[in-house]
């Protein structure tokens, strides 16, 4: 309900004004002075202001420049006499919105107030919209200005509009769920839900509950009904990251959904009709996966109408400054710093880095540097860079004892490649696995081995 603030001095004329509000659904407060007119804005911002010019003590254009001050985007009608108009033509050089003269005709009040509220919406909408085109274009700058990237970002608005699934390929770190929500947010089903699911992160055990949903006492601690992400999902994008961690079980059942667009709750008997995007992403070869048995070839045919492949950093140099210079202002802002940039020194070190953990490397080395740094600009010091051990490099130990197996030294440098998986994924288990490329499983059991 739109609130209006009506400023009038006058008791009769509040009842009127009021009743005349009222009646066509505005919720009003009454304010018989400036001061406390003032309060009123200040405590619950109403979405129109009907201003008296003439008022005991701080008249009316008092309060509209106190107003304007406090929020000029407020709108406000002066109420005047109709021999004091060159004072509400002067109220509105100082950002009145218009006036009306007393005595006034109700629908003519009316009709200006809604005209004005209208007007407001409006004006509200566009700048929501600027605000979202603005946040869109610089998504697509930060993604950088590089050839492959502008082939990416033509791929993304050609395939957006559409309802077809998309698969994205690529190493971790590369930016796949950045792509995925920006095909999301070009495409008509930008005002519904964007649900991921992260494939590796959901025990096998509880992968069908997670997608489909349960009804209330279908198992164990099911003590109520819960909907599954494809029906939170319905009528947006469903984002299944890393698909190829599902097992061969759901991705029987995850086909069978795709092709009748409906769902069963795990202990329901009614199907439920969802209407769902797929974007899944891969950080391996999603055709050679299924030629080694690991993905269902169905599954492949019904997913694979459109394909991203996503370029490593190493193949896309030119977008590392670009990079670079994003990750050190939103560090600026997180750490409260006020690092100006990099040292010639320093940026051409990242130039020459391999960057094995692709943009996520990036991010979380400028963040380190930025937090280290006490000058004015990072130096090649500040960067936490691997320089001495390219990736896929193993480094034997340079003297061994006599006792030493050919076991031993595979554990340490198995240890060794664990640990440093671990950290380029920033803790997270799933994404390390996916960077050593092994099965999640596989690797908690070499963690647990390893101790």
């Amino acid at each position: 309900m739109k609130s209006i603030l009506i400023v009038e001095d006058n008791k009769d004329m509040q009842l009127l004004l009021s009743n005349i509000l009222k009646e066509e659904g505005y919720e009003t407060i009454v304010a018989g002075d400036g001061n406390r007119a003032i309060k009123e804005v200040e405590k619950c911002v109403p979405n129109l202001v009907l201003l008296d010019i003439k008022l005991p003590g701080m008249d009316g254009m008092q309060v509209l420049e106190k107003i304007r001050k406090f929020d000029e985007n407020l709108l406000i009608i002066i109420i005047t006499a109709y021999g004091n108009i060159k004072d509400a033509v002067r109220a509105m050089k100082f950002g009145a919105y218009d006036y009306i003269t007393k005595p006034f005709d109700n629908e003519e009040l009316i009709l200006i107030l809604k005209k004005a509220l209208k007007t407001q919406y409006l004006s509200r909408e566009v700048k929501s919209l600027r605000k979202r085109l603005g946040e869109k274009r610089r998504i697509e700058q930060v993604m950088g200005e590089s050839p492959q990237i502008k082939r990416i970002l033509k791929q993304v608005e050609l395939i957006a509009p559409t309802s077809m699934s998309v698969i994205i390929q690529g190493k971790s770190g590369t930016g796949k769920e950045i792509i995925a929500n920006m095909i999301h947010q070009k495409s008509p089903r930008k005002d519904k839900p964007f649900i991921p699911v992260d494939c590796g992160a959901i025990p096998d055990t509880l992968v069908e509950s997670e997608l489909f949903g349960y009804e209330k006492g279908a198992f164990t601690g099911a003590d109520s009904t819960k909907k599954g992400k494809f029906e939170l999902a319905d009528g947006g994008t469903l984002f299944l990251d890393e698909i190829t961690n599902l097992p061969t079980d759901a991705q029987v059942k995850l086909l069978r959904v795709i092709e009748e667009r409906k769902i069963q709750h795990i202990g329901g008997k009614k199907s439920i009709k969802v209407d769902v995007r797929i974007i899944a992403t891969t950080n391996i070869d999603l055709l050679e996966a299924v030629k080694q048995g690991k993905f269902r070839d169905d599954l492949f045919h019904r997913l694979f109408e459109f394909q991203i492949s996503l370029p490593l950093l190493s193949e896309r140099k030119d977008d590392i400054p670009v990079l670079a210079k994003e990750f050190l202002n939103k560090a600026n802002k997180e750490l409260k710093k006020k690092i100006k940039g990099f040292s010639t020194a320093a940026m051409k070190l990242l130039l020459n880095y391999h960057w094995p953990g692709n943009v996520r490397e990036l991010k979380n080395i400028v963040k380190r540097a930025v937090l280290l740094t006490e000058s004015g600009y990072i130096m090649p010091d500040q960067l936490s860079l691997d320089l001495n051990k390219p990736q896929g490099e193993i480094t034997l130990p340079e003297k061994t004892d006599k006792g030493t197996s050919l076991a031993n030294i595979i554990r340490k440098v198995e240890k060794d490649l664990i640990t440093r998986a671990i950290e380029l994924a920033g803790g997270n288990k799933t994404k390390a696995a996916n960077i050593l490329n092994m099965e999640r499983k596989t690797l908690y059991r070499k963690m647990k081995s390893q101790g």
